[in-house]
């Protein structure tokens, strides 16, 4: 592994510390939606990410840092860690081992390091300059999508169809009825199961620059392509198309495209 990439590992580890004890026990949560809109928060996504920022500042201390959290510190910097303490926080209250600890590192102004990880199921799936691999249970297993050519055999995922617009609905009842099989509810890690060959294509939008950074390094490491809804590099917030095999990418977008941002 690289020098960030180890980095990046630990401070999965970091997360997993801090975020798992509270998981299916007690802890505060707050809602920051407005009128109409849950988004909720917990302590546990506020102290996992006060922890990552402490051991970024303390090993790079001119690297950039954005949090869903705490916000942006030197987000022009060359080198910027990318942190969603706990994505998912919906599934972390109902229970739901779904819920991930997501951290990236963009260099400038690509993500080239990530890490999706899953404290309850001892998971961390790393994408890097060295490839993607599986870190569980002190073994490393290697990471790759699966072939899968035609939508029509394609097991596809999204987060909640109810978070579409009206136009991205119908986009997306569109491809799911072509697909196979589809499941909901997946958060980040459909992403992880993507890069692990178990599911083909993930579709979303709303997406916040700290919910997709992660995922680009590990899904493109594992021999997959993430863009957006037009097939262009995803920058910011917005609609996000992820595939194992790049020939169901432009069926999918045959019909994305009409409601892409």
């Amino acid at each position: 592994m690289t020098e960030y990439e180890l980095f990046a590992v630990d401070l999965a580890r970091e997360a997993a510390r801090v975020s798992l004890p509270y998981f299916r026990g007690a802890f505060e949560e707050t809602d920051k939606g407005g009128p109409g809109a849950f988004d909720p928060v917990t302590q546990a996504d506020r102290e996992a990410e006060a922890a990552l920022r402490a051991l970024i500042a303390a090993r790079y201390p001119d690297h950039g840092v954005i949090g869903e959290e705490y916000g942006e510190d030197r987000p022009e910097a060359d080198h910027v860690w990318i942190l969603d303490p706990i994505d998912g926080t919906r599934a972390f209250i109902a229970g739901l081992p779904l819920w991930t600890n997501l951290i990236a590192l963009r260099t400038e102004g690509r993500p080239t390091t990530g890490v999706i990880g899953q404290p309850y199921l001892d998971e961390i799936f790393l994408g890097g300059p060295s490839g993607a691999r599986l870190l569980k249970g002190g073994a490393e297993t290697p990471l790759a999508v699966r072939p899968c050519p035609r939508l029509t055999d394609a097991v596809i995922a999204t987060t909640d169809p109810d978070l579409f617009t009206g136009a991205e609905l119908g986009a997306w009842t569109q491809v799911r009825a072509a697909a196979r099989l589809a499941r909901l509810g997946c958060d980040a890690y459909a992403y992880a199961m993507l890069a692990a060959g178990r599911i083909d294509l993930v579709a979303e939008s709303g997406l916040k620059v700290w919910d997709w950074s992660a995922l680009v390094p590990v899904i493109e490491a594992a021999g997959g392509e993430v863009t957006d809804w037009r097939g262009g590099t995803p920058d910011g917030n917005g609609q996000i198309l992820a595939v194992g095999d790049v020939g169901i990418r432009e069926q999918a977008l045959v019909t994305l495209r009409r409601a892409a941002l």
